[in-house]
């Protein structure tokens, strides 16, 4: 990987693992400093001992990202520790309790939008605010998902929670455009994560959704990372509003899943 990043300063949320994990350590081998957060510290930590054997500076900072204080301690730390703010992936979720919404706790519902969405609004508003402290300039990638764009039976919480991640990127990137701010989402289908083995490990249902690729496999953690970095780079320096669906030909098959 060429080093495309160098002298940036990025920022990954839900970095403990995962596709979070994979970008924390691509950004670094791009040439980005980066600060890791999450609410898991062993696991913070572990992925920036990754980011340091990739030949990166990283720092582990706990945060949730549903409540203003800690995002905005986070960004505090980030600028204390770097000087500034380029990058940023907005990347902290979870998948909640799914289940019919006549069965769904209105605690589930509030939990999954406070993290999933809330989140990703309390980060861009303090990413943006230290992006034109700075002068303007800067690109943000945002988690979304295929069900951002399409519904899913039992998953209403966590597709309403990813189609609101999408209007707000898109809102986001319009208020911030003439500061050359970049702002897109990211659109996983299914990938070989600890959320995937959690949801659809049970042999029919994994048989099933994974029928739903045609290209036969679940996504890799770094295909996402590989993307988040380039949308992050100058090589995507007219993107911005834009979702980068990377779903193994998932929404082309929804009506013939083979």
């Amino acid at each position: 990987m060429t080093r495309e990043l160098e002298g940036k300063v990025g920022l990954v949320t839900g970095g403990t693992s995962g596709i979070g994990r994979d970008t924390a350590v691509l950004f670094a081998r791009a040439g980005a400093k980066v600060v890791v957060s999450g609410r898991r510290e062993p696991e913070g930590k572990e992925t920036v001992e990754l980011v340091s054997a990739a030949g990166g500076d990283g720092l582990f900072v706990k945060a949730d990202v549903s409540k203003a204080s800690e995002v905005d301690a986070l960004i505090q730390k980030a600028v204390e520790r770097f000087g500034r703010l380029d990058i940023a992936f907005n990347n902290a979720g979870i998948e909640g309790v799914w289940v019919p919404i006549i069965k769904q706790s209105e605690e589930d519902w509030d939990r999954t939008i406070d993290i999933n969405l809330k989140g990703v609004w309390l980060c861009l508003k303090y990413e943006i605010r230290q992006m034109l402290k700075q002068g303007g300039g800067g690109a943000i990638v945002n988690m979304a998902s295929i069900n951002g764009l399409i519904g899913a039976a039992g998953a209403a919480a966590y597709s309403a929670s990813k189609h609101g991640v999408m209007g707000l990127t898109k809102a986001a990137a319009l208020e911030t455009a003439r500061s050359r701010i970049r702002i897109n989402a990211v659109c996983p289908a299914v990938i070989e994560t600890p959320m995937r083995e959690r949801l659809f490990d049970a042999p029919l249902v994994h048989k099933y959704v994974l029928s739903c690729h045609p290209i036969g496999r679940f996504g890799r953690p770094t295909e996402i990372a590989e993307a988040v970095v380039w949308m992050c780079s100058d090589r995507a320096s007219f993107m911005t509003g834009q979702s980068l669906v990377l779903d193994g030909g998932f929404l082309a098959g929804q009506n013939s899943p083979s």
